[in-house]
């Protein structure tokens, strides 16, 4: 199962091969350290396990990654994956490895452990700082929950027990950045102010909204334009890791099949160029808790009624506006056609991605709903 073994004190940390077998008990380490606890949300093991697996994942095409876990007594107490995404490091001019996948029980011992095989790792590679927690791209999970461990998780986003600060802090890691995410209340009607400002932009920059009800027509004319939309729109953002046609063609494949187009609004020019972009699914969170991870042999009957029966919440997964057009409006557009769909779902509340502390563009959006800050999540660095 490994190739390498520490031992650290009375904990054994094993570089661990990505076979298919050794990444599904790598995934499942975090389920089961999480088992009954009420508000952590499951991934899909299956999904997991290929974003992982060096032979699916296209990241791999420019990412470097070992795996690591730690074990006492010959049973599993932690994990964590060391990342070197070379794209973002060459476009930065850094030597940065990334962090993630990092799970452990309450023990500085095995934290530390875990933390000293991926610097030593990163060192060889010749990286000189370690941030994290982030994944591969921008489109794994990030970030580390600092406020919020009493709300749901999304099926985006890490959960995690509160212990987990105190130990990157007390193995010498610093912040590096914040995201906070929103709750938001679906109004019964849209406000006013985004009626208004959506009809002013229409007819100021001569911009409709494209509504599909054929999956196989919007993957085949908007499918690869979406995800060129979120490489400009994303391109400034923190640690943006840019998306390859390959990635794209990857996540086209595993992400469109899932959308409910009455929840996806298209923004686009007089001759179709795509300039905005939301994207919103009902919540997946109970469905993959009933399902722990697992498609059988009753999982999949479980995200099925997530997908398809009555949910009160649904997730914000994407918005994206094209910098030509960004403070210009374009997002009223987007909850002017998508507000009343909510309405019509039942949909209760509406719950925003993780979003930069700083980007006060992208939190003025929900000034006009009701919100409440919710959840904060946290990276955090250190100089090797």
């Amino acid at each position: 199962m490994e190739n390498a073994k520490q031992r650290k004190g009375s904990v054994e940390v094993r570089h661990i091969e990505p076979t298919r077998k050794n990444l599904k008990e790598f995934t499942q380490f975090q389920i089961d350290l999480y088992d009954g606890n009420p508000f952590y949300v499951p991934p899909l093991v299956s999904d997991d396990v290929d974003t992982l697996d060096p032979s699916v994942n296209p990241a791999f095409d420019f990412c470097d990654c070992a795996y690591f876990m730690a074990y006492r007594d010959g049973k599993p107490v932690g994990r964590i994956a060391a990342m070197i995404n070379k794209q973002v490091n060459e476009s930065s001019g850094k030597k940065m490895c990334r962090f993630g996948f990092f799970d452990f029980i309450d023990d500085p011992e095995v934290s530390g452990a875990l933390l000293d095989a991926a610097e030593d790792w990163a060192r060889k590679k010749g990286m000189d700082k370690l941030v994290g927690p982030l994944g591969f791209t921008d489109l794994d999970r990030e970030g580390l929950l600092v406020e919020g461990f009493e709300e749901l998780s999304t099926m985006a986003t890490n959960y995690n027990y509160p212990y987990y600060a105190e130990h990157l802090e007390h193995h010498g890691l610093k912040k590096e950045s914040d995201w906070i995410e929103f709750l938001m209340e679906v109004p019964d009607h849209v406000p006013e102010r985004y009626d208004r400002i959506a009809d002013i932009v229409k007819k100021k920059y001569n911009l409709r909204v494209l509504k599909y009800k054929s999956r196989t027509r919007a993957k085949k004319e908007y499918g690869h334009a979406l995800f060129h939309l979120v490489n400009a729109a994303y391109s400034q953002l923190y640690q943006y890791s840019r998306l390859t046609e390959r990635q794209i063609e990857y996540y086209i494949k595993i992400y469109l099949n899932l959308l409910n187009f009455d929840l996806c609004t298209f923004v686009v020019e007089p001759k179709g160029r795509l300039v905005g972009l939301g994207l919103a699914m009902p919540s997946m969170s109970r469905a993959l808790q009933k399902s722990k991870g697992k498609m059988f042999p009753f999982g999949w009957y479980h995200l099925l009624k997530g997908l398809k029966g009555k949910n009160d919440r649904v997730d914000l997964l994407l918005v994206a506006v094209h910098p030509e057009y960004q403070n210009k409006g374009v997002n009223a557009l987007m909850f002017q056609d998508l507000v009343p769909q909510f309405i019509k779902y039942g949909y209760k509340y509406a719950e925003s991605n993780p979003e930069m502390e700083t980007n006060a563009k992208v939190q003025s959006q929900w000034e006009y709903f009701n919100t409440r800050q919710h959840r904060r999540r946290r990276s955090y660095s250190k100089k090797l």
